[in-house]
């Protein structure tokens, strides 16, 4: 840093044509501020986020004829300004700056001085896109609060408050961009129960209060009406025991105790009720996790139950596929067997010729065939041989005519036999 971080009237740069309040004119105010230079790199905190809403200011009390561009000029001592307004009707503007360190350089060194013939008040404008987070559990840090709000929209702090010591107090601070994404996130946390852990205490979001605690309310920028100056004419002091005032003044003090015992006790009520809330959300987690491991026990027990039942019916599958198989097979023999007999029936009646059963006679008769002599009856000489036909008894080519011919009625298992070899020739 090249320059000074304080007002320029506390560094030895006064005139003795300065006002009777310690503050130059508004052309030497300026020329200070132009011959001073800041090195801005050295107010940049490593992975701290710029132009944020953090680093806006608020100007007030301002000239109706200050135009944008010379209040940019007044605050360009202080690096390049992403935001420049100026409202010419009410006398105020804002303007954002890089970081915060550097808006409260500004804010310390310009805030009172003489801008345009009035003196400028500068500060630190209000955040309308904050929010202040409740009953956070005991293990919250500033990153987890970032990552459970960055859902809602970007964000731009998140910080978890601790006290001197730096243990937890359970509240937050969560700042966004934008003032929607706020507001989403309000009316979530308000409809549902938003949990940051597996401890099951939702959080409660609430707007964030804007309050001052740097600058305060000075005696000059209070309103001096008739009730002020009513109020100011005693000076500070104790009240004497026995008057008006200490009788009044007791009451008052009496009330007060009994509204710190109040709030005392709510708190002890309000801590009993989140023990007893504790002891039985510990019980009733405790019951819900043997539920769970019974349930999940049941749930296995039943696929087991699936498993064996699917094996059954795969091995009852395979003993249907075995058995088809095995009567498919014995099909497959029987007709085999069935086939071979067959062939085997046939293989002697190839030697028959190729005439049906019941015509055999009648085709050997016609031609000519000669007929088994056992089959022409008796001895010669028999009457059987009288009662033939003539025509067959005076046929003497056909062998056995001389025995009387053929005889008479159906013939006979033996009449049909095939003629030797040697009897043919």
């Amino acid at each position: 840093m090249h320059g000074n971080r304080g007002p320029p009237q506390n560094q030895g740069h006064m005139q003795s044509g300065g006002n009777s309040n310690g503050q130059q004119p508004d052309s030497e105010q300026r020329s200070v501020n132009d011959s001073l230079t800041l090195d801005l790199q050295s107010f940049r905190r490593p992975g701290e986020k710029t132009f944020t809403q953090r680093c806006r200011l608020f100007v007030g009390n301002i000239s109706p004829n200050v135009t944008e561009e010379e209040l940019e000029t007044l605050f360009a001592k202080y690096g390049k300004a992403s935001e420049i307004f100026v409202n010419k009707d009410r006398g105020f503007g804002f303007v954002r700056l890089e970081t915060r360190i550097i808006a409260e350089i500004a804010r310390a060194e310009l805030d009172d001085t003489i801008f345009k013939g009035k003196a400028i008040r500068v500060r630190f404008a209000t955040h309308g896109a904050s929010l202040s987070v409740k009953n956070l559990p005991e293990f919250a840090s500033n990153e987890l609060l970032e990552e459970a709000f960055s859902v809602f929209g970007q964000i731009e702090r998140s910080v978890v408050i601790v006290d001197d010591r730096g243990r937890p107090t359970g509240k937050g601070i969560v700042e966004f961009t934008s003032k929607p994404a706020a507001r989403k996130a309000l009316d979530k946390c308000a409809d549902g129960a938003y949990l940051l852990t597996s401890f099951p205490r939702p959080i409660t979001v609430e707007p964030m209060e804007q309050l001052d605690e740097d600058e305060g309310l000075p005696d000059k920028l209070v309103n001096k009406n008739q009730q002020y100056h009513k109020e100011r004419e005693q000076p500070p002091r104790f009240a004497q025991p026995g008057t008006f005032e200490y009788e009044y003044a007791m009451r008052w003090k009496a009330l007060m105790e009994m509204e710190k015992q109040q709030y005392e006790m709510v708190d002890r009520n309000m801590k009993e009720a989140q023990e007893k809330l504790e002891t039985e959300m510990d019980a009733a987690q405790h019951e819900h996790q043997v539920m769970l491991m019974r349930q999940d026990l049941m749930r296995r027990q039943e696929e087991l139950r699936r498993m064996e039942e699917m094996h059954s019916q795969e091995v009852q599958k395979r003993k249907q596929a075995e058995l088809r198989q095995e009567e498919e097979r014995r099909r497959r023999e029987e007709e085999l067997r069935m086939r071979n007999e067959e062939m085997m029936k046939r293989q002697p009646e190839g030697f028959r010729g190729n005439f049906p059963e019941g015509r055999d006679p009648d085709m050997r008769m016609h031609m000519g065939m000669p007929m088994n002599r056992n089959s022409l009856g008796g001895s010669t000489g028999q009457s059987g041989g009288a009662e033939s036909s003539p025509a067959m008894s005076g046929n003497g080519n056909i062998p056995g005519a001389a025995q009387g011919g053929f005889p008479r009625g159906l013939p006979g298992p033996g009449d049909y036999a095939v003629p030797s070899k040697q009897r043919r020739f």
